[in-house]
């Protein structure tokens, strides 16, 4: 197996809501255990997603957990998942999905470098870049 590099995302107790929301972005085979499942006691835990990955058509991977009650969440700007590519339907159909329900940072258009750029946080807090290359002349 070649290595790979993907985000992994953790979330207060909404990890399910966020990669099936991810799932109706990006399509593709989403995996979700659940605490419960692999034994834990816990009735506030049982339910809560131990680790859940999305493996997307376009050959993304997203990873999800719910972070255990005594974890602290602290929510903010420390990354971003930059989508990039000259598959520009694509790109426009997933900036769109992710811009649902969030708030667009950046509008989604021409750039200084030639590329399509836009920033959005999607509604579960996580910040999304999407640059749509331009054909090279």
């Amino acid at each position: 197996m070649t290595s790979r590099l993907n985000p992994y995302l953790s979330f207060n107790g909404d990890a399910r809501d966020a990669v099936e929301f991810y799932r109706s972005v990006f399509g593709g085979e989403l995996t979700v255990s659940t605490h419960g499942e692999y034994g834990n006691p816990d009735p506030a835990m049982k339910d809560k997603v131990m680790h859940g990955q999305l493996e997307t058509d376009a050959g993304y991977t997203l990873m999800v957990s719910d972070i255990m009650p005594d974890m602290p969440f602290n929510p903010g700007n420390t990354i971003t998942i930059s989508l990039s590519g000259d598959e520009g339907d694509r790109l426009r159909q997933y900036w769109e999905k992710l811009c649902d329900g969030g708030a667009v940072t950046m509008p989604l258009e021409k750039q200084m470098w030639g590329d399509e750029f836009g920033m959005c946080t999607d509604r579960f807090g996580v910040g999304w870049m999407v640059n749509i290359g331009q054909p090279q002349s």
